[in-house]
């Protein structure tokens, strides 16, 4: 009998955001963003630490923020982050997460995600 392992949802992740460095790894790669998508919401945290596999699996129930991390076949990492509200999920070049985070510990301002290229921030209009 041939059966197939069905993944189920521990979570809702909300708005799909993907930068196009992240996707173009993955079409690179041949790896559908869903597949990433899927091992993420299913809660297999990929290469992340114990302590944060740990730290996510307690996030689902206390609704804090989860995070994903994925080795492509050419040696990327994909970031997959979902905030705690559950409102957006992220997906992300590693390399563009820590190359963010090194340039905002020069400034004294927070980083936030997600975190896009500056050349790609849209200034909405404040009334």
């Amino acid at each position: 009998m041939n059966q197939t392992a069905r993944l189920k949802p521990l979570f809702h992740p909300g708005k799909l955001l993907i930068t196009p460095a992240a996707l173009a790894a993955l079409r690179s790669n041949g790896v559908p963003v869903i597949s990433v998508m899927l091992r993420h919401i299913a809660g297999d945290w990929g290469s992340v630490s114990d302590n944060d596999k740990e730290q996510n699996d307690l996030s689902i129930a206390a609704g804090l923020r989860l995070l994903s991390i994925y080795r492509l076949p050419d040696g990327n990492r994909i970031i997959v982050t979902t905030e705690w509200d559950r409102s957006t999920t992220t997906v992300e070049r590693l390399d563009e997460v820590v190359t963010a985070q090194r340039a905002q510990s020069v400034s004294t301002t927070r980083r936030s995600y997600p975190a896009w290229p500056i050349a790609q921030y849209v200034q909405e209009a404040h009334s």
